[in-house]
């Protein structure tokens, strides 16, 4: 794949949108496309000061507890849920909050209530993209979050969502910032949750996670799939879709699959 950038007018990225199906990143709102490349989002550099991402230079990654398969991705929900249900996120992808803000809460019911499972693919491609280190130092922290249980770290992964900065601001690459914002999440902030944000625990995880999103092949956040189908979640107007639509899509995907 290409690293070049591309540009264009928003009618023209919105046509670009509707041709491929892919959905790609308006970056602060000067309309530049972001192009997926390996690599992009991984190599994040050191020598910050103490509240800012530290080194994820080490000698092999610690990995999270409750993580899934080969320790890239997480499972919120029921492992036997028949249905999985496969979301691509970058934690500094502002369609991805718009995502998670309108349909996040119902796609979690419906793996609370068991229909199914969500397997979560993060990305930190736009560390590369737009300078800083907020996508995978968010991430190292959700993965001190996800050591706690899944059920923190979906808690602490909407939070931050709700919480997004300027696509331009790079808050989520401060240490401070993140601590700070779990304080949302009862019970999370326990000394070990606040010794890992700080001293980088997973970040060298957050790095592996983060490529194996690149090695994946999708191309755009939010991607959602179920059964190897893509769904439409964001409309060619930028915005998330009903819930209701979203539900039809799930059904859709599922009733396919079993025909």
């Amino acid at each position: 794949m290409s690293k070049n950038r591309t540009t264009g007018s928003r009618d023209e990225r919105q046509a670009g949108t509707r041709r491929t199906r892919r959905r790609w990143f308006a970056v602060a709102g000067v309309g530049v496309a972001v192009v997926l490349a390996a690599g992009i989002g991984v190599g994040v550099g050191a020598g910050l000061a103490h509240d800012h991402a530290p080194s994820d230079q080490d000698a092999g990654p610690v990995v999270p507890a409750h993580t899934s398969g080969d320790g890239s991705t997480i499972v919120y929900g029921a492992r036997d849920a028949v249905t999985n249900v496969d979301v691509y996120e970058d934690m500094r992808c502002p369609f991805c909050a718009k995502f998670e803000k309108k349909l996040g809460p119902e796609l979690q019911s419906m793996a609370d209530s068991g229909k199914v499972k969500i397997t979560f693919h993060m990305a930190a491609f736009l560390d590369g993209s737009l300078g800083g280190q907020g996508s995978k130092t968010s991430l190292a922290a959700l993965g001190a979050a996800l050591d706690e249980s899944p059920k923190k770290f979906k808690a602490y992964h909407d939070v931050l969502f709700a919480h997004q900065p300027e696509e331009s601001a790079d808050d989520f690459g401060n240490t401070a910032t993140l601590r700070k914002l779990a304080d949302q999440v009862p019970g999370l902030r326990t000394s070990a949750f606040d010794k890992a944000v700080t001293e980088g625990t997973y970040l060298p995880w957050a790095a592996k996670v983060a490529d194996a999103f690149t090695r994946s092949g999708v191309q755009g956040t939010p991607t959602v799939t179920v059964h190897g189908r893509s769904l439409t979640v964001v409309g060619d107007d930028g915005e998330a879709v009903s819930p209701r639509k979203f539900r039809d899509e799930v059904d859709d995907a599922v009733a396919a699959a079993s025909s």
